[in-house]
């Protein structure tokens, strides 16, 4: 292991403490649930640019992801009572599969096409499930958290570590695809698709792969929201917001390293939390709208490409 990967899992592990430490030593319960809030939309984020970055692919689907792994969980606690863990661990299962069959049918399209296939797909699977009478249908469903696992005082602050733990799994799976052979042919097909194919590089092959540990991250991310929210409806769960949210927050961020979302989750989450609890949730859409408009024009980059460029004239200055 580099000495890139070493000071990462160091910084990861101090992560994962301070979080432990938040859980001891802050009472107030708000913390957590906007926390939790935040580090859904970095997940959320970060698996999205999987696809969407890394491979140029722009995927409106994060609702319907999301939606499943809701849903999934849903289904098992009220079928069979099933753990947090379990939920989670079923909902990627599913999130994957999802994804490879969405990737076979959708991935061989492009551009607009692509975009306007994942938005179907949203619809079609919220439809089914509001007329699914078992998880609740269109009424939606209430939950009845299950008592909270030690050592946390309550559940909300053991759902806070959670996403913090799949914060950690998220940008550790990003990272490495970013590193390795895939993150290359993934840029590769993203650049010139049909030059990729030519050369070799199994486009088909990277995209569906990208689209199966997407769709995985994305329901897991969203398996507790159920708990979190202790209730869930189709009109929520699949709401095109998500979608457009974190296709902000990668833009924003940046989509050409894994930090990018990251950097633009926290930066747009933290500010609309900010602005829920000053001034209004509906002045939400209005900043993000203001803010992707401003990086879109100032900065096709994101933060990212900002700092880059700040790096590289500072390195000329010198020499």
């Amino acid at each position: 292991m580099n000495r890139n990967g070493i000071s990462f899992w160091i910084g990861a592990a101090l992560f994962l403490v301070a979080a432990v430490l938040m859980t001891r030593l802050i009472g107030n319960e708000y913390p957590f649930f906007a926390a939790y809030g935040i580090l859904q939309f970095v997940v959320l984020a970060v698996a999205w640019s999987i696809l969407g970055g890394y491979a140029g692919y722009v995927n409106f689907g994060t609702s319907a992801f999301f939606g499943v792994g809701v849903y999934t969980a849903v289904f098992l606690f009220k079928a069979a009572g099933a753990p947090l863990a379990v939920q989670i661990a079923a909902a990627a299962i599913v999130g994957a599969f999802l994804g490879f069959a969405v990737g076979l049918l959708t991935l061989r399209m492009q551009g607009i096409f692509f975009s306007i296939a994942t938005i179907a797909l949203t619809i079609v699977i919220e439809t089914s499930v509001t007329n699914w009478r078992f998880v609740g249908g269109a009424a939606g469903i209430q939950m009845q958290r299950p008592p909270v696992m030690p050592p946390f005082h309550s559940y909300v602050q053991m759902l806070f570590f959670v996403q913090a733990l799949l914060v950690v799994l998220a940008v550790a799976i990003a990272r490495y695809i970013q590193n390795s052979w895939i993150g290359r042919g993934l840029q590769a097909l993203r650049d010139d698709e049909l030059a990729a194919e030519c050369t070799g590089v199994p486009t088909l092959r990277l995209k569906l792969l990208a689209c199966v540990i997407s769709g995985a991250l994305m329901c897991a991310a969203g398996a507790p929201a159920a708990m979190y929210l202790q209730y869930a409806d189709p009109s929520s769960a699949f709401n095109l917001n998500y979608s457009v949210t974190v296709l902000a927050m990668s833009l924003i961020g940046g989509t050409a390293h894994w930090a990018g979302p990251v950097i633009g989750a926290i930066l747009l989450g933290v500010t609309q939390q900010l602005l829920a609890v000053t001034i209004s949730s509906e002045v939400n859409v209005l900043v993000l709208g203001i803010m992707l408009v401003l990086f879109v024009v100032a900065a096709p980059e994101g933060i990212i490409g900002l700092i880059r460029r700040g790096v590289r004239k500072r390195a000329e200055d010198k020499a």
